[in-house]
């Protein structure tokens, strides 16, 4: 029964429909691509990426269907002339022929085209792989087994394996391919006894298996060149075994399947099975004899009995090609013995006393919760878990650690979240806030000197640009611009308006030229599609003046626009000529350098920071095993406009000279960083992760040690939350004979001790050619603690310990947090300085952190004071002397202390009796109103004796129909403290 001639026409017209659907979404999702990277300047990349994975996928396409679908045709073209018949009769595979024989065409054809789809998106998905080897450069260094540049083996070998394991898979599928259609037609038949084929199917199968044992020819012998990532011996890299059986056998190898390939291709022009039969057979017996047997005797035999002795040379070669390929070697650290004192005398701290204005006592993963609660403003913006450390010149000329962050955007507030609230009008954030590190105020608060909106300070200059339209908060996309270009135009929410009573608000409208310009029809119905939101296409506030921000956070963009980088997981905002910038640092790593320990970057820059750094930010990582990593490109991004500029650092890595040759112009000169941001460079933290934890093992330099791995460090865990490893910290101090500068450091202890082993620094504002990573090393007898140690003298010390809980107060209603533990060389010793805060343990709106206390550890002498000067006088028995040489003093007592402690204590009273008048059920409004009043006179008093006092916001909203006089205060007060400053 034939269907009438419309429902047969439905079936196509669908499959048309969901085809140009289909094809349209697809569309929708390059062309956006390409307006993105338009509208960044990086057209580029995304041109010579996707020609290349297009080339890719049509030249791997054609080569499988060429070679897969050609043979197939051969096969089908080679048939017997009389089919079956000529083996006797039928057999199974004539019912399987009948049935596909009248569909061979669209089975062919459909079958091709799924093999084409895989073997070209396999192939396309190399890309990385063929540029490097098409634009590969010299490394100017040489393996030792082979005397190859080991550029040979970063960016040409691994293109030769891919090629292999391309004709390898395009040859079994030919085989099976051929070997089917020859069945299937009667080119041979599983008959007993035996198998009978034509001699056209037994021609056709020789020379295939023949090509097939040709290329393990050609890989037996590229194989030898694999050696150099062995991971057979006690170190990554060719063992003994490898070099004396495995390297032969493999040449071996080679020339035997050869002989069985001449063989093969002999048996097309001998009848008979005789040939294909002893080449497979001598082929598999050598592949076992001398491939696997003969290295597993060596190995047993030879290098277990005797293994530190055979295997010195591959352990040499693999310490020296780890620590070239992590820049650890010989040029790139210093090593010094310490023999660190533990005598805390006068004329010890006299000797440093120049160190110690300069140290930061603020600890940037602790102080968050204090940004937000002092320098939020509004609920709709918000700071990182984690801020960030940079260094900025003072008003007296002196550069000063600072905590530095940005005010970025939120969330709307929950009862006005919809579309037009969330992409047209919280569409930014506002205001860079800073804070000197080595200075608080009273209450243990920050400092700032950038801070409020409009924003004010010393770091602020009159033309900076404070909005922040491209951050690590900001939302996927954000529609922005108005018909009249310029402040107070436009939709978006700006800043709150002090002048109306803060009711008000500042409105704005971008007037940048980041983001893809969304004027007209055709632009919005792409981003509809690509976002599905209809809103884009009926909003009449999307007018011809709109932009589409998206790709905002800076790792997207600059993970986007280099493809070819490893990013660092912490990006941090700077001030730029008066614009914030973000600060990217870019790696180029390979897991293909030679002899070098292949090691999981994950497991190399894991530290207690870790998920705070990661939560919520897209980190593009090309691989996460590697075994070569530099910090060769130092990229920005400008947080109004979204320009990323992409600048050359470590100009002499092999890697990024080849990402040049590959995409031209798109790095720029180091020559060319702006001395503004050279100023705002650091030594990245994961690259120094990473080398420090390479250097556990290989600061061992003498095979025989290394082997035994008695000198073997670790790193300590964090000494203050026990789960993870210690961070490394920045801060200006200075080496032993040396001269103060912005540094990173870190620690090392034994394995299995929890003494100080090692102490590392680097000159964090040093240029890649000048940046040498110093080691301290202590004698392996020291008494001196090691972090953790550290912290147990710290907690078990009876004096402290008495006063950590005078700080937790009456029934534990404070919660004590210890600080970065930071370890300083000091007067031929070592110096530990923690800050400790605290803040309130009930959980609320206003619960933030504020520095209390400074603990300070010189050898067995442990000090507690408000400051760091008083800390460090309970330890020295004197105060630090002043900078300008007079002899040290004793710290007189504040004198408003004890009116400062009765006023705060009566602010902290009134805000506890109107929590909890709110918290009744039914809110007790009177006893609130009290409370209020109380708070009111409490601050006024506070205020008369200089306190500083953040801005309250509300906590909670009243929902009773008589509310309060005055709304609560989200902010608990500060609890009574000394200005706790390190000068």
């Amino acid at each position: 029964m034939r269907l009438p001639r419309r429902p047969r026409l439905l079936l196509p017209v669908a499959i048309a429909l969901v085809a140009i659907v289909a094809f349209f979404f697809l569309f929708a999702g390059i062309y956006t691509d390409y307006l993105w990277f338009d509208s960044v300047r990086y057209t580029s990349v995304f041109s010579g990426v996707m020609l290349t994975q297009i080339v890719l996928f049509l030249v791997g396409a054609l080569l499988m269907v060429g070679i897969a679908g050609g043979n197939m045709l051969l096969a089908f073209r080679m048939r017997p002339m009389f089919g079956p018949a000529m083996f006797g009769g039928g057999s199974g595979a004539d019912r399987y022929r009948m049935a596909l024989d009248p569909h061979r065409k669209l089975i062919f054809i459909v079958g091709m085209a799924v093999l084409a789809l895989f073997a070209g998106s396999s192939v396309a998905g190399q890309w990385k792989t063929w540029l490097q080897f098409s634009n590969g450069v010299k490394a100017g260094k040489t393996d030792p087994m082979f005397g190859l540049d080991v550029s040979f083996f970063m960016f040409d070998y691994p293109f030769i394996r891919m090629a292999l394991n391309f004709l390898f898979t395009a040859i079994i599928i030919s085989i099976v391919l051929a070997a089917i259609t020859h069945y299937l037609y009667g080119g041979f038949r599983l008959q007993s006894p035996g198998v009978h084929a034509s001699r056209a199917a037994r021609t056709h199968l020789s020379v295939l298996l023949g090509v097939f044992v040709l290329l393990k020819a050609v890989a037996y012998w590229v194989d030898r060149y694999g050696l150099v990532f062995s991971d057979r011996g006690k170190v990554f890299g060719a063992s003994y075994t490898d070099l004396n059986a495995v390297l032969p056998a493999k040449t071996i190898l080679a020339i035997i399947a050869l002989i069985c390939a001449a063989m093969l291709f002999a048996g097309v022009f001998r009848p008979g099975g005789m040939l294909p039969g002893v080449s497979f057979g001598l082929l598999v017996l050598s592949a076992v004899l001398i491939g696997s047997v003969y290295p597993a005797l060596v190995e047993q035999f030879q290098v277990k009995p005797n293994q530190q002795a055979k295997e010195k040379e591959s352990i040499s070669r693999n310490i020296q090609a780890t620590r070239d390929a992590f820049k650890v070697d010989d040029k790139n650290i210093s090593v010094k013995q310490y023999g660190a004192t533990t005598s805390a005398t006068e004329q010890v701290l006299q000797q440093e006393a120049s160190a110690i204005p300069g140290l930061r006592l603020l600890d940037p993963t602790i102080l968050s919760p204090t940004f937000q609660q002092l320098q939020q403003i509004k609920g709709y913006y918000q700071f990182p878990e984690q801020l960030d450390i940079d260094r900025y010149k003072a008003p007296d000329g002196k550069i000063r650690d600072t905590i530095v962050s940005v005010r970025d955007i939120g969330l709307p507030p929950e009862a006005e979240r919809n579309w037009i609230n969330s992409r047209l009008v919280y569409t930014h954030g506002f205001g860079f806030v800073a804070a000197p590190g080595n200075q608080v105020g009273s209450g243990g608060l920050p400092v700032f000197n950038a801070k409020d909106i409009p924003p004010v300070g010393d770091l602020i200059g009159p033309k900076f640009e404070p909005r922040v339209y491209f951050g690590e908060n900001s939302p996927e996309y954000s529609i922005v611009g108005g018909p009249k270009p310029g402040p107070g135009q436009g939709v978006e929410l700006d800043y709150p308006d002090d002048q109306q009573g803060g009711s008000g608000q500042k409105n704005n409208t971008y007037a940048g030229n980041g983001g893809v310009p969304i004027g007209n029809f055709f632009t919005k119905l792409l981003y509809a599609a690509k976002y599905g939101e209809t809103n884009l296409l009926l909003s009449s506030d999307v007018n011809d003046f709109s932009r589409i921000l998206y790709e905002r956070k800076p790792l997207e963009r600059v993970g986007k626009v280099a493809p070819f980088l490893t990013l660092d997981k912490d990006p941090y905002p700077a001030i730029v000529n008066n614009r914030i910038v973000w600060i990217v640092d870019g790696y180029t790593t390979s897991d293909s350098y030679p002899y070098s320990q292949r090691k999981s970057l994950g497991d190399l820059t894991t530290d207690v920071q870790t998920s705070r750094l990661v939560a919520g930010q897209p980190v593009p990582a090309p691989t996460d095993v590697i075994n070569y990593m530099r910090n060769s490109v130092k990229a920005t991004v400008d947080a109004y406009d979204g320009t990323v500029t992409l600048y050359a650092w470590d100009d002499a890595d092999p890697v990024l000279k080849t990402w040049q040759n590959t995409f031209g112009t798109i790095i720029k000169p180091k020559a060319e960083i702006p001395t503004e941001l050279r100023d705002h460079l650091r030594y990245p933290a994961d690259m120094f992760k990473a080398q420090r934890e390479i250097l556990t093992q290989y600061h061992v330099t003498d095979p025989g040690a290394f082997f035994g791995g008695q000198d073997f460090w670790k790193v300590p865990e964090d000494p203050a939350t026990k789960k993870s490893k210690q961070p490394p910290y920045y801060v200006t101090m200075k080496m032993p004979e040396g001269t103060e500068r912005f540094s990173l450091t870190t620690t090392f202890v034994p394995n299995g001790r929890q003494n100080m082993a090692a102490f590392m620094a680097v000159d964090a504002t040093a240029d890649p050619s000048q940046a040498k990573l110093e080691i301290l090393q202590l004698p392996s007898n020291t008494a001196v603690q090691g972090p953790p140690q550290a912290q147990n003298t710290f907690l078990s010390n009876p004096t402290v310990s008495e006063r950590l809980n005078l700080l937790r107060g009456t029934g534990g209603a404070t919660e004590v947090i210890y600080g970065n533990l930071l370890t300083l060389p000091f007067g031929g010793g070592l110096l530990y300085v923690e800050p400790v805060y605290v803040q309130p343990k009930e959980e609320s709106a206003g619960r933030f952190p504020s520095l209390r206390k400074v603990l300070v550890l010189f050898g067995d002498k442990v000090g507690f004071g408000d400051t760091l000067d008083a800390a460090l006088k309970e330890v020295f028995g004197v105060a630090p002397p002043t900078q300008t040489g007079e002899k040290p003093t004793e710290t007189k007592p504040n004198t408003n202390t004890t009116a400062l402690t009765k006023a705060i204590t009566a602010v902290e009273s009134a805000y506890q009796e109107g929590q909890t008048a709110l918290k009744a059920s039914p809110p007790d409004w009177v006893k609130y109103g009290e409370a209020q009043k109380k708070l009111e006179t409490a601050l006024k008093e506070l205020q008369a004796l200089g306190a500083t006092q953040p801005q309250p916001t509300p906590s909670a909203t009243p929902t009773a129909s008589t509310p309060p006089s005055t709304p609560p205060p989200s902010t608990p007060p500060p609890s009574p403290t000394a200005t706790a400053t390190s000068g």
